[in-house]
């Protein structure tokens, strides 16, 4: 295929089984009887179920799943002043864009296995990276992905740039290219190839950005790392003129403001416009192709930008993603208040091709809230955190429409992780002009936090203040660990189990 990368044609991989694996998942968001009934009631109209009868013809909807690594709100759309991203912006314009949206956790690997799978972490397996430790998915899980369970139903799969998720030998996956994640060109002009040259057939087509992840320099032979974590501020000249370091090079959810700061700020926003363009290249790309008006596109990150209370963490700068539907002949152009999860996002291509899953699902289709995003949801949106690379340190968070509570079941007795990708903001944080302010409370907690927190994010967008100790707030900490241990029950979340906890703990102290 010339200069923009080489298409692989992987194994292919027979049927684990016919039967259908029911995994104990469904969670209704409220704590009263009638609200759990709503609930449900949404979920069974909503969501793909677990069949034994064999799949209709699929649908000759196509699908789009857009990634692009560590992108937070980092967006126009979102409100970012600092950069415009018009082609994002013009995307969400033409669907639904979600306010609100939870990647299931703020690490590569645990955040794609929930993409994948429909499932929170603690249910799939992928409980750290796949190039540091030895988690997987569950074998049942092994042929219940996107691309396995499309390709039953006659769908052509491909996918370009990183998967991630292990073992990964095990998605089946028609093309794979192999090319620059950064190179935007290139992606476009493999896109464009893979999707023209099957017209007999809808596709499934997983393009994921390389950008704005952090990179370091290797050494080209032996693939060592030789230079500090970096931001690549142009690649081919892409984009063409830069963000500059300036007092708006500051994130919210840090608010450390230092030259070198603002400096690595910049080049995640470089990075940042690079997608853009890639984006609207790849949209194009599927115009020209004549599939703009059947297929599917979702938009998301897999996680927040890679700084200190943001990836690896379960703070709202880690948690919270840009998220993108735009499903013809379903959605309206439209910004929805709907709390929503990348759980969903299994779920929701399901429903659109007609494809049956395996399994039981943990997310909905999003259907109803494409359809009128006024549409009853969910009370509470869910997120947790197991580890990235070592330590070991599992954490659970949960929010409604106002309010947060994250719970770290290690508190006191493990290390959290602190520093991500080079990022210079806790150790910032402990020089003396921080000293007694907010910013160095909040990267206290971050190094060593309660075993509970408390945030209004009316009042506290980014976590600066807890209030977990707060007697005005019991009543608001009571309901959320409510509903928090509901979740945790009902999807039969491990950890509840002390002795799994432990297992693990010591299972990562031996990598």
């Amino acid at each position: 295929m010339g200069q923009a990368g080489q298409w692989s044609d992987p194994a292919r991989h027979a049927l684990a089984s016919d039967g259908c694996i029911e995994v104990r998942n469904q969670w209704s968001s409220g704590t009263l009887a009638a609200t759990r009934r709503i609930a449900l009631a949404i979920l069974l109209l909503g969501s793909i179920g677990c069949s034994h009868e064999p799949a209709e013809a699929p649908s000759r909807l196509n699908v789009l799943l857009i990634t692009a690594d560590d992108l937070g709100l980092q967006l126009s759309a979102y409100g970012d002043s600092v950069i415009n991203t018009p082609n994002v912006d013009a995307l969400a314009a033409s669907g639904v864009q979600f306010e609100v949206a939870y990647v299931a956790q703020a690490s590569c690997s645990p955040s794609r296995s929930a993409m994948f799978t429909g499932l929170y972490v603690h249910s799939n397996g992928q409980f750290g990276l796949t190039n540091a430790s030895d988690f997987s998915l569950h074998p049942h899980l092994h042929d219940a992905t996107i691309p396995n369970i499309l390709k039953r139903s006659g769908y052509r799969t491909g996918i370009i740039g990183k998967l991630h998720v292990a073992p990964e030998e095990k998605f089946q996956w028609d093309a794979r290219l192999r090319v620059n994640g950064r190179d935007v060109k290139g992606i476009a002009e493999g896109a464009k190839e893979f999707i023209g040259s099957g017209e007999d057939a809808p596709f499934f087509l997983m393009v994921n950005y390389t950008d704005p992840h952090a990179s370091r320099e290797r050494d080209p032979q032996t693939r060592e790392v030789i230079g500090d974590w970096t931001f690549m501020d142009q690649v081919n000249g892409i984009p063409p003129t830069l963000v500059e370091p300036s007092e708006k090079t500051v994130f919210p959810f840090q608010r450390i403001d230092t030259p070198e700061q603002r400096e690595r700020v910049a080049g995640y926003y470089n990075e940042v416009r690079r997608v853009d363009i890639g984006v609207g290249l790849l949209l194009d790309a599927l115009e020209r192709k004549g599939h703009s008006g059947d297929t599917l596109v979702i938009f998301t990150g897999d996680h927040g930008p890679p700084f200190d209370r943001g990836k690896t963490t379960v703070y709202e700068g880690g948690l919270r993603v840009p998220f993108l539907v735009r499903w013809p002949g379903v959605s309206q152009p439209a910004r929805s208040e709907a709390m929503v999860s990348t759980v969903d996002i299994l779920p929701t291509i399901l429903d659109a091709t007609g494809a049956i899953a395996p399994v039981e699902m943990q997310g909905m289709s999003l259907r109803p809230v494409l359809e009128d995003p006024e549409a009853p949801w969910r009370e509470y949106l869910v997120g947790e955190f197991h580890m990235h690379g070592p330590p070991w340190f599992p954490r659970r968070a949960i929010r409604d429409d106002r309010y947060k509570l994250i719970h770290n079941l290690l508190a006191g007795t493990g290390t959290a992780r602190i520093g991500i990708d080079g990022d210079l903001g806790y150790v910032t944080a402990r020089e003396q002009r921080y000293e007694g302010t907010p910013v160095r409370r909040a990267f206290d907690i971050l190094a060593d936090p309660p075993e509970f927190e408390l945030y209004d994010l009316d009042e506290d967008p980014w976590e600066f203040r807890n209030l977990a100790g707060d007697p005005e707030h019991t009543a608001t900490l009571e309901r959320l660990q409510a509903a928090l241990d509901d979740w945790r029950r009902t999807t039969s979340d491990p950890l509840l189990d002390p002795a799994f906890v432990a297992e693990m703990r010591q299972r990562v102290d031996s990598y």
